[in-house]
């Protein structure tokens, strides 16, 4: 199993492409797997025969655990204890054709608790950050296959793990005496005429992370109006001729985002991450961009370093990163380490939203439908009504670090950007 991003330890298998005794070319996809970032293909680091799959589909792998065995040579056996031994490969012959090459793990750290449970190591490493014992891991529910304890489980674990077992976790007393219930879902029950559809894996995912964002960061959502004729402007007339230099088209969002990379260098300390009583200032300005997928799930592709790029490169960085989201062709480091996120809303006619931060970012932008609406203009020879293309911003912030202040100064700066877009410029 290969390193796939800086954070991905852990894989699903989610199907075999190749069955054994199957012929594989060099870089040939063997089989899919799904992470917590994306789903991808793992291809093939040699030409040969597929002799053992060593998981199925479905189970969970560490990074750097063999996953299949291959024969580089069609006229070498391999003995059928090779096989069930992949851990202890033979040394490689006449530079390592005919023998099987699996990829070794590091088994230099247990596992598996004098219970039984089993640890993935990106459990382990957080269990390790954060002090909590082998007992504590061990009294964690476990929501994965077989009862395995998941990331979200011991991160949901964590602001409770100090609660005292005499005192039931449903009641808790305030100074006033007053008794405050735990939070918790109600139960739902399901008539004779309704359907039950079983959430897929990503949608899962999602659903905890946006629930872990929101018991994470108190949330504050401020709005401005901006006036974007000027930019509606300017694309009706060069839409086309981009289109027909370039073979693609040009959206607004390119332009959303330039202003979002304008204003976070005005006020840099919307760019951080909050780390415990820590407030970590990124120095690399890596824009998310929501998009949505066939699916009706969402990804977050990530251009990174986005300050570096002029519009035309903003433009082919989001034409790309897009286009692949829905074609699932994106890899796990293309969708991590965002430091801000901007998610259009009026995509789908919507004129604002409340997006949730995509942690562990302290902020999210959402960008409305733009419509022309009648406005009322100040000039030299008094008001006057004129029609423009309006469009209303949505700032969601963490309001740990991010006050009204920073957080609706910031939104109005952007907005500032939008509506100075000079209608002559050139791409």
């Amino acid at each position: 199993m290969p390193k796939m991003g800086e954070s991905v330890h852990e894989a699903t298998i989610i199907k075999w492409l190749k069955n054994e005794g199957d012929k594989i070319a060099l870089d040939e996809p063997v089989l899919e797997i799904a992470t917590d970032k994306v789903d991808s293909e793992i291809p093939s680091v040699s030409e040969g025969t597929l002799l053992k799959k060593l998981f199925k589909e479905g189970e969970v792998v560490q990074v750097g655990k063999a996953i299949a065995l291959i024969s580089t040579s069609a006229d070498t056996p391999v003995k059928a204890a090779d096989i069930q031994k992949p851990s202890a490969p033979k040394a490689p012959v006449n530079g390592g054709a005919g023998v099987a090459k699996p990829v070794l793990e590091n088994s230099s750290v247990d596992r598996t608790s004098s219970s039984g449970k089993f640890y993935s190591p990106l459990v382990r490493n957080i269990a390790k950050a954060e002090g909590v014992s082998v007992l504590e891991l061990d009294s964690i529910p476990g929501t994965g296959k077989d009862g395995r304890v998941t990331k979200q489980d011991i991160l949901s674990f964590l602001p409770n793990r100090h609660k005292t077992q005499s005192q039931p976790v449903q009641e808790k007393k305030t100074p006033s005496s007053a008794p405050v219930q735990e939070i918790s879902a109600p139960p739902v029950f399901a008539s004779g005429n309704d359907e039950i559809i079983e959430m897929d894996r990503m949608r899962k995912l999602i659903a905890d992370h946006m629930v872990m964002s929101k018991r994470v960061s108190p949330h504050v959502t401020s709005y401005v109006e901006a006036d974007v004729t000027n930019i509606v402007k300017w694309r009706d007339r060069i839409k086309n001729s981009f289109e027909k230099r370039e073979g693609e088209k040009i959206t607004f969002t390119p332009v959303f985002i330039e202003a979002v990379v304008q204003a976070l260098k005005d006020f840099p300390m919307v760019n951080v991450s909050v780390d415990g009583t820590k407030i970590i200032v990124r120095k690399n300005i890596n824009i998310g961009m929501a998009a949505a997928l066939p699916t009706g799930n969402l990804i977050v592709p990530v251009i990174k370093n986005a300050d570096r790029l002029n519009l035309l490169g903003l433009t082919k960085s989001v034409n790309d990163l897009a286009s692949r989201a829905r074609a699932n062709k994106l890899v796990p480091d293309e969708i991590q380490g965002g430091t801000f996120t901007l998610t259009n809303v009026g995509s789908f006619g919507n004129l604002m939203g409340t997006p949730i931060i995509n942690q562990p970012q302290v902020a999210i932008l959402a960008v409305g439908a733009i419509k022309k609406k009648p406005v009322v203009m100040e000039t030299e020879f008094g008001d006057s009504i004129v029609v423009r293309s309006m469009m209303f911003l949505s700032l969601a912030y963490d309001h740990r670090v991010v006050d009204g202040m920073l957080g609706g100064s910031f939104l109005r700066r952007i907005a500032d950007y939008l509506e100075k877009f000079d209608t002559n410029r050139i791409i």
